[in-house]
C-alpha cells in the first residue's frame, strides 16, 4: 500500500482542524530555532571561525523552518521536513562531541556513530517488546528522544571522570554545562510529553514550550562546544 505523502496529520492539541493557521502558537514558536541559531552563528564566527559550530547553528534555522512547515502544512512529507533536521543536528553534534570532547580519532568516533545510530534505532522496538504495547504512544512520541538524552548524559560523565592532563579543568566544567543541558533538555521533553494529556485544560497545549525550550538547548549545546574549543590546551 502506497503512503499517501498529502495525507493531514492531527498530532498536537493545539490543532483542531486542516487549516493553514490552525496551530498558530505552534508554528509561531519556530521563531526561537531561527534565532538561536543566528546567535549560534554569530558566536561560531568569532575568529577563529569554529566551521562545525557553524553548521549545527544554520542546521538550528533549518529545524525551525522544517518545524514549522509541519506545524502549518501538517502532512506526512511536512512531518519529514520536521524530524530529518532534528535528527542530523543529533547525529551531528554527538560526532562532534567524540571528536572534541573526547578526543577520539576518526575511526573510533565513526565506529561510537555507527553504535549510537544502532541504538538510537533499536531502542524504541525494544522498549515496545517490554511494555507489550507502543511506548511512543504512551510518551506522544517523546521516546525518540530518549537515545539523545542518554548520549548526552553519557558524554557528560565520561568528562566529569577524574583526569591528571592539561585541560582537565575545562573538562569538568564543559561535563557540567552539559549536565544543565541535559537538564533542560528533560524539561522540554516534558513539555513535549505532556502535550495531548494538557488538552482539556489548556486548549493550546505545551507542545510550544518544547519549541522554546528546546532552541534554548540547542543553542547552549553549540555555545558549549564553540567554548570547548577556543579553551582547549593545543
Amino acid at each position: 500500500m502506497s503512503t499517501d505523502w498529502f495525507e493531514p496529520i492531527r498530532a498536537y492539541c493545539e490543532r483542531n482542524g486542516p487549516e493553514f493557521w490552525a496551530e498558530p502558537v505552534n508554528a509561531l514558536t519556530n521563531g526561537a530555532f531561527v534565532l538561536a541559531g543566528l546567535l549560534a552563528a554569530r558566536r561560531a564566527l568569532r575568529p577563529p571561525s569554529d566551521g562545525p559550530c557553524l553548521a549545527l547553528a544554520l542546521l538550528m534555522g533549518v529545524v525551525g523552518i522544517g518545524s514549522f512547515l509541519f506545524h502549518t502544512l501538517a502532512t506526512r512529507w511536512s512531518m519529514l521536513a520536521d524530524v530529518i533536521p532534528i535528527a542530523l543536528f543529533i547525529y551531528g553534534y554527538f560526532w562532534l562531541a567524540m571528536r572534541r570532547f573526547l578526543g577520539l580519532g576518526v575511526p573510533a568516533a565513526a565506529g561510537a556513530l555507527l553504535a549510537f545510530l544502532a541504538f538510537a534505532f533499536g531502542l524504541t522496538p525494544a522498549l515496545d517488546a517490554l511494555a507489550g504495547r507502543s511506548v511512543a504512544d504512551l510518551s506522544n512520541g517523546s521516546v525518540d528522544y530518549l537515545p539523545a538524552v542518554l548520549a548526552l548524559l553519557g558524554v557528560a560523565g565520561a568528562l566529569l571522570l577524574p583526569q591528571g592532563c592539561a585541560g582537565a579543568a575545562l573538562r569538568r566544567g564543559t561535563g557540567l554545562r552539559l549536565l544543565g543541558v541535559a537538564g533542560l533538555f528533560l524539561l522540554s521533553l516534558t513539555a513535549r510529553t505532556l502535550d495531548r494529556a494538557a488538552c482539556p485544560g489548556l486548549p493550546l497545549g505545551t507542545h510550544w514550550a518544547w519549541h522554546l525550550l528546546n532552541a534554548g538547548v540547542l543553542y547552549a549545546l553549540v555555545v558549549i562546544a564553540a567554548r570547548f574549543r577556543t579553551r582547549a590546551p593545543a
